[in-house]
């Protein structure tokens, strides 16, 4: 049992975002005096606030570190509570309380406290809704995405699919690949394929046929065998996914699925760019974890991993060039440069991912015909790089000279700072051999207006080059970061504000419009190649209902699986712009997904929704039908 605990509540004020009440239990054997207390939270206090029975100490994005008032002794059993009005925004759910906390003791040791959730006071908190329904099938088969026909007659179940007599050997390794994928996702279930004839299973004919379309595939079905056609690699495999949905579900749930004897689908992709994007700086993510998230990517037919591998929290990628942004970039801790942030607690916490388990994942991800594309946010976000290399920093800067970004001030790197340059060519000459990826997603998001300004170097810049404020800045740093890509053989992919203060050239650029939808149509207006990944609807870390008791974040509202799944982003754009839009994209940000669990609650079943949307026409969707078979769908 631990020693000490906290316990937080929220109280609605008129007038502001709330009091938040902390109440610290002394359950030790000794008094408590000349202490502090961190915690870590995604409800921030605000600059400007009351405190009433402490003081606040130290702030940072997250973090905050509270004294007690000079003097204080709890003793064993007693408690010391204080409160606090002025907050950054009003918290919306119990997820918004405590992440971490600990004490420092007067004696410089960090020891752990247990906390519990953020109660509500004064105010009924409602019931979440069943996040899905019990859900009917008109049709008995259970696959996720839906495909884009499909006409068949229900029969006997086989024991198992093998490849007919003769297959070609790279049919046969196809085969095994999806054989091991569903080994890895349902390791407790019977395996649908063998290499070995097996009486009372079914053959698989494997057919290319040039006439069907990039990433298509065909299944007919007979009482003897099945064919699979297609005309390359990705549609063979998106074909024995299929097969082994419809056996998953017919084996599982064998009153409501069935397998086919008789009948055929013809499929293909809605979208050609099919995306989930991980946020492994804020939570780090093992590769072992990264490659099972890629493998139910494949499993739902999504073909992009955009890997979010640096921001204000952490550098996560080995740069053999600069050691020094993992070494302090990505370790967090009360002794380390940076501070604690959201599940920190009193011991340091690391890690990153080395050049070679880069390797192993992407070429993980590319047997499965998934693309990763990796992101470096620059140039907002940066606080890990600046601290891992102060060299970046323009030293004449005051470092509070403009407003923060998610708490963070002046965590941008300088465009007048010609080591940002040389720095980022490095980068990109190490990540260009590890990612064969066509796109290098540069982020360009969320630098705060006023940026630079007070920079004596960029002041000679703006002169020099005509550049008025911030975004024009910017526009000029990504043009340069563009070119580099360019002479590396790779396209810029970034944020929708890329686009601010002049943009970058519209040829070989993608952008994601995240904001709200309506930013989609101002870039596919202006030009741009656009994803849309709207954080109303795609943001799987949004809470999936209002109720306070509901897990989630709040910033962009709330989206319940249903709307996940109802939502259209092609139906937002004229019918004029519809040809720039490249897809759709699902966003996991992990500020707060401390737990697997917390992942598979906010996660599942939206990201199959995504997937349905990103593959099926809107007429073959319908949700009653998602909702009876991706409740079989695997998790992390």
């Amino acid at each position: 049992m631990a020693e000490y605990r906290l316990e937080t509540s929220w109280h609605p004020v008129e007038g502001s975002f709330g009091r938040l009440t902390f109440t610290l239990f002394n359950l030790s054997t000794e008094p408590l005096s000349g202490f502090s207390l961190a915690y870590t939270s995604e409800t921030r206090v605000a600059d400007k606030h009351l405190c009433n029975g402490g003081s606040l100490k130290r702030l940072l994005a997250h973090f905050h570190e509270f004294l007690p008032h000079e003097g204080l002794s709890v003793p064993p059993g007693g408690h010391w509570r204080f409160t606090v009005e002025g907050l950054t925004r009003e918290p919306k759910h119990v997820t918004a309380g405590i992440k971490s906390a600990y004490l420092t003791l007067s004696d410089g040791r960090h020891v752990p406290v247990a906390f519990g959730d953020l109660m509500l006071e004064g105010r009924e908190g409602g019931a979440p809704p069943p996040l899905l329904p019990p859900g009917r099938v008109e049709e008995p088969y259970s696959l996720l995405p839906w495909p884009l026909s499909l006409g068949m007659k229900a029969g006997n179940l086989p024991i198992v699919l093998y490849p007919a007599a003769k297959t070609r050997p790279d049919a046969i390794k196809a085969l095994c690949l999806v054989l091991e994928l569903y080994q890895r996702l349902y390791p407790a279930n019977n395996v649908p394929f063998s290499l070995s004839t097996v009486k009372g299973g079914r053959a698989i004919r494997f057919v290319t046929e040039s006439s069907i379309a990039e990433f298509a595939y065909e299944l007919r079905f007979t009482a003897h065998e099945v064919v699979l056609s297609s005309a390359d690699a990705a549609g063979r495999q998106y074909g024995l996914i299929s097969l082994a949905q419809l056996l998953h579900g017919a084996r599982a749930e064998p009153e409501i699925f069935k397998f086919p004897s008789f009948g055929a689908i013809a499929d293909q992709p809605r979208y050609g760019w099919r995306g989930c994007h991980l946020d492994v700086s804020r939570q780090f993510y093992p590769a072992a974890d990264v490659m099972r998230l890629i493998d139910i990517l494949a499993w739902n037919k999504l073909n992009i991993f955009h890997w979010h591998l640096t921001d204000d929290e952490a550098w996560r990628l080995e740069i053999k060039a600069y050691p020094a942004l993992t070494e302090i970039g990505a370790r967090r801790g009360p002794n380390e440069v940076l501070v604690p942030q959201l599940g920190d607690g009193a011991e340091p916490r690391s890690g990153h991912y080395t050049q070679d388990d880069v390797r192993r994942i992407v070429a993980h991800a590319a047997s499965l015909h998934v693309e990763v594309v990796p992101e470096i946010d620059i140039p907002g976000h940066s606080t890990a790089t600046l601290l891992s290399l102060p060299q970046l920093v323009d030293g004449q800067e005051a470092p509070d000279s403009y407003r923060a970004v998610q708490g963070y001030p002046n965590n941008a790197l300088n465009p007048a700072v010609e080591f940002t340059y040389e720095f980022l060519g490095k980068v990109f000459d190490e990540m260009v051999t590890l990612f064969p990826s066509e796109y290098l997603h540069i982020g360009g998001d969320e630098v705060a207006q006023g940026s630079w300004l007070s920079s004596p170097l960029c002041k000679a810049l703006m002169e020099r080059e005509k550049l008025a404020g911030t975004a024009e800045l910017q526009s000029y740093f990504l043009k340069r970061i563009k070119a580099m890509l360019s002479e590396r053989g790779r396209k810029l992919a970034g944020w929708n504000e890329v686009s601010h203060g002049g943009g970058v050239d519209r040829d070989g650029t993608l952008l994601m419009a995240w904001e709200k939808p309506a930013v989609g149509i101002e870039l596919a207006a202006e030009g741009y190649d656009v994803v849309m990944t709207p954080g109303q609807a795609y943001y799987l870390d949004m809470a999936q209902a209002e109720a306070w008791v509901e897990p989630g974040a709040a910033w962009a509202g709330y989206a319940t699986p249903e709307q996940t799944y109802a939502y259209e982003a092609e139906g937002e754009l004229p019918e004029a712009l519809q040809e720039k839009m490249r897809g759709i994209q699902a966003c996991i940000w992990t500020e707060n997904f401390v737990s697997h669990a917390y992942f598979n609650r906010l996660v599942f079943p939206r990201l199959a929704a995504v997937a349905e949307a990103a593959w099926t026409p809107l007429e073959r969707k319908e949700w009653n039908r998602f909702a009876a078979i991706v409740r079989m769908w695997p998790v992390l």
